[in-house]
């Protein structure tokens, strides 16, 4: 079974294109001077229709995990065992993720923690993962 790929919407479109470029990009609102993550029309709160994408770096610190020992979905049964991740970027959201390219005994809450790009071939999506910075 294929892996499901992400389909980005207008409001979504430029983090993906950025992704695709190996850059993050996030929406800042200047009346709230804060970043916000997930993509949306309007500043949360406020509601002001001022936000704009600026470039982040991704870096961030390990906010909380879980192993998955038991495929989550029968598209990952071969992807065992899975470490869900929320990072909390330095720029201030948080983001729903996977961490690699570490041992599930190393992952401690709190860690520093680093972007890692994965393209998809043959999608155009890339996407957004972690790694112990």
């Amino acid at each position: 079974m294929s892996m499901p790929v992400p389909e980005p919407t207008p409001v979504s479109r430029p983090f993906w294109d950025a992704l695709a470029q190996h850059q993050i990009r996030v929406q800042y609102s200047p009346s709230l001077r804060r970043y916000v993550f997930y993509p949306r029309t309007l500043a949360p709160g406020t509601l002001a229709d001022d936000l704009e994408w600026r470039e982040i770096d991704g870096a961030g610190t390990l906010y909380t995990y879980t192993i998955a020992r038991r495929p989550t979905g029968p598209p990952w049964a071969g992807a065992l065992p899975q470490l869900l991740a929320v990072v909390q970027w330095d720029a201030g959201p948080r983001i729903s993720t996977e961490l690699v390219d570490v041992d599930p005994d190393a992952v401690r809450i709190g860690m520093r923690v680093g972007p890692v790009f994965c393209d998809l071939p043959d999608t155009g999506i890339t996407l957004l993962k972690y790694r112990p910075a």
